[in-house]
């Protein structure tokens, strides 16, 4: 038999195979990792040296869907898979994550990880199953690697805890949510949540640890199979320098403390550390500088990394001078932007975003295309993150894994309280973040600036939303620990754990954290959500100030959308032969409709920046699906002449007659002498012909009645008595046609006759 599998079941039953050996055997690591329908095929494969003087983790992670794992062909002109999608980004992010903190921090040879849904379940998605598979492939290899690690997705539906739920459990449930964890500590969450609680967020997460454990067991006993796992390959891609090391040390450490300790802002403070490192290579000799000065600068790093941390945890105070629960100066504008549909500018610190909200139509969805994802979005979300943020000069190209990353986690954190489940707000949503500058946390800044400019829209949200990052300090060696509220980018850099908390007063709808640090206790993660709780207050108190509550309307410029529904029937009606009647109606009213057929009804939108173009259209869209009533009163146009009266069209493609004796009164000898083609006149329909369906009307019954008139009597009914020979007759003509069907009856037994006649031939 070709190949090794390993196997081992969820909590629910649900088997998971991880199998190795069988597909891609040149790579260093492969595995296939099923659940249900759905397959994953991950490789890794490692270069054997790494470039000279690099000091960091080339880390390529990439997932790909393959369309034809679900049976479809890819969209585009091309019909084949191109450049990734956000979904597959974002995937690839959640695994490179996971796996980064867990190479060893001397390994720096190239090394890829490639990972292709091949087969694909739709009721179980791949995203919780791709860290397994490339924690898995890298098991398998002579790749050195810390874990193993995986990760789980966690729901919630009717109370209890789900591993891995279907997407029809995430339909009903209040949590969504992305956990990774090797054997011992939690690595990486991400998710999206319906205002849980703190308590609860930490439940999930020891849940979502218990499950991770037993992937993570499998890993190992599947490793111990497979001979070129063990041992894992040998390396040295760092040279070193003991003695050097200590002498960067002792001259630079005090240096770096005192600047870390001095307050200064952010670009100050960099500069003083450069004129360090600076002072102290002018010390070494030049023709030995080039030779050590990778060496130098990486010992210099640790220097700062020690230095500020020590800072942080000793004097309790931050690099720029606040305690550690404290929050920067936040200002806030409204308004900005006079040309927008809503706009404001958030500050905290020296992070700033300048968000818009643009409100559009259906014909403005996102449509996704995606194997496993595919359909439409009503709201996006674009964070922009330019050089200029941050005071540097790079080269602007497409849009970075990064800025799709922060983007999607305001986006999670905001959906939730946008009223799209409500009839009267059709709206499609479109909120632009541009990080103006930055210093820690501006995906945090962009949800509490995207709050703003939508309630600066008029878009009732049901409630407002801020975020906050938090960070960590640890020392292992005596248990002292500081956490960290809205923290620079140096503490995030030099720190712990970035752990980011967004909800509204009554919970959390967002988070996203990644941890560095072994052995992160529930009871710190506990303290960190409390203190991000009180953090997360306190921006929402001066975001109130600002604006306290969406504006009443909306701007004059915002398109207005009145939604309709009528009778599926009358789809065909209101679109008209080759979409005439739609075009022209959208033509002469200026407005831009759609319509959809929906749970056996029609859907219509009807949009326009002009709110009388709307009730225009909208009242010729109701006389076109309106069912005519009798009773009613219409403004007719008469269509057509006969001798014996008029058609009326009372409304669009409706004609109904007005006969001679019902226009006026006194007698009219002639219509013509009283009615033109083209004429106008008040009509009420006075009764609907059973078997036809016809329509009559009356104008004359609208009009003042002459003098001394007297209306007919209704005619009288026929007498009684004659009925019953009427109906005997009836009865006598049905008997004879009894009779006659008797006849038939005959006729059909000679049929008989002649059919056993025909058969007694054979």
């Amino acid at each position: 038999m070709i190949g090794i599998t390993h196997t081992f079941t969820l909590g629910d039953g649900r088997e998971i195979s991880i199998e190795t050996g069988k597909l891609a055997k040149q790579a260093d690591g492969s595995v296939v990792v099923k659940m249900g329908d759905t397959m994953i095929l991950a490789s890794v494969c490692a270069k054997k040296d790494a470039v000279e003087n690099t000091d960091f983790m080339p880390l390529q992670v990439e997932y790909q869907e393959k369309y034809a794992a679900v049976g479809r062909f890819p969209g585009g002109f091309f019909k084949r898979e191109a450049r990734p999608s956000e979904y597959e980004i974002l995937i690839s992010r959640l695994v490179d994550r996971a796996l980064r903190p867990l190479f060893p921090s001397n390994f720096h040879a190239e090394t890829q990880v490639l990972l292709y849904l091949i087969s694909g379940d739709k009721n179980n998605l791949p995203d919780a199953l791709a860290c397994l598979a490339a924690s898995s492939a890298l098991a398998v290899s002579n790749i050195p690697f810390e874990g193993p690690v995986s990760e789980v997705r966690v729901g919630r539906v009717n109370g209890e805890f789900v591993i891995n739920p279907t997407v029809e459990d995430l339909e009903n449930s209040d949590i969504d949510m992305i956990v990774a964890a090797t054997m011992d500590n939690i690595m990486m969450v991400e998710g999206e949540m319906k205002e849980i609680s703190e308590a609860d967020m930490v439940d999930a997460l020891v849940f979502a640890h218990e499950a991770i454990k037993v992937q993570c067991q499998a890993q190992i006993d599947l490793a111990a199979k497979v001979e070129k796992a063990n041992p894992k390959r040998e390396y040295n891609h760092e040279n070193n320098d003991d003695e050097l090391r200590q002498m960067v040390y002792d001259a630079t450490y005090d240096k770096v403390y005192a600047i870390a300790k001095a307050q200064t802002a952010k670009h100050e403070r960099l500069d003083a550390f450069d004129a360090i490192l600076d002072e102290f290579m002018a010390t070494i000799p030049e023709e030995e500088l080039d030779a050590k000065k990778a060496m130098i600068s990486r010992y210099y790093h640790d220097v700062q990394y020690d230095a500020m941390r020590a800072m942080i945890l000793n004097d309790r105070i931050r690099l720029d001078g606040r305690a550690t629960n404290q929050i920067r100066p936040i200002w806030i504008e409204t308004g900005y932007l006079p040309s927008v549909h809503g706009s404001a500018i958030f500050t905290r610190g020296e992070t700033q975003s300048l968000t818009s909200v643009t409100l559009g139509t259906k014909l403005d969805e996102q449509n996704i295309d995606g194997a496993i994802v595919d359909g439409t979005s009503r709201f996006m979300l674009h964070y922009n993150f330019p050089p200029f943020s941050v005071g540097e000069v790079k080269r602007v190209g497409s849009t970075g894994r990064r800025e799709i990353g922060h983007g999607n986690l305001a986006h999670r954190a905001l959906k939730p309280v946008i009223p799209f489940d409500s009839t009267d707000f059709p709206y499609t949503v479109r909120i632009v973040s541009d990080i103006l500058e930055s210093n820690g946390s501006s995906s945090m800044a962009t949800v509490c600036a995207g709050t703003l400019a939508l309630m600066d829209c008029g878009v009732k949200i049901k409630k407002p939303v801020s975020g906050i990052a938090m960070g960590l300090i640890t020392d292992e060696k005596t248990g002292n620990y500081a956490i960290l509220s809205d923290i620079l980018g140096d503490e995030d850099h030099l720190g712990d754990m970035d752990f980011k908390v967004c909800g509204t007063r009554d919970g959390i709808t967002a988070c996203q954290m990644d941890i560095k640090v072994n052995g992160l206790s529930s009871q710190i993660m506990s303290e960190a959500l409390e203190q991000a709780k009180a953090g997360r207050l306190h921006i929402l108190n001066i975001m109130e100030e600002a604006i306290s509550e969406p504006r009443e309307d909306y701007k004059p410029f915002v398109p207005r959308i009145v939604k309709l529904i009528i009778p599926k029937e009358f789809i065909g009606a209101v679109i008209g032969p080759g979409g005439k009647i739609i075009q022209e109606m959208q033509r002469e009213t200026n407005t831009v409709i759609n319509i959809e057929e929906k749970d056996g009804m029609g859907i219509i939108d009807i949009a326009s920046a002009n709110l009388d173009n709307v009730q225009a259209a909208v009242k010729r869209i109701k006389a076109i699906t309106t069912v005519p009533e009798v009773g009613e009163i219409y403004e007719g146009k008469v269509k057509s002449i006969t001798s014996f009266g008029a058609f009326i069209e009372i409304l669009p493609n409706v004609d109904a007659l007005l006969h001679v004796s019902e226009i006026a009164y006194k007698r009219v000898e002639n219509v013509e002498d009283v009615l033109k083609v083209g004429d106008e006149i008040r009509v009420k329909l006075i009764a609907v012909d059973e078997k036809t369906g016809k329509y009559k009307l009356s104008h004359r019954v609208l009009l003042e009645k002459p003098e001394g008139w007297v209306d007919a009597p209704p005619r009288a009914p026929r007498p009684e008595g004659d009925r019953p020979r009427r109906e005997g007759g009836r009865d006598s003509r049905d008997g004879g046609r009894d009779r006659r069907d008797g006849g038939r009856d005959s006729r059909d037994r000679r049929d008989g006759d002649r059919g056993d006649r025909r058969n007694s031939r054979y």
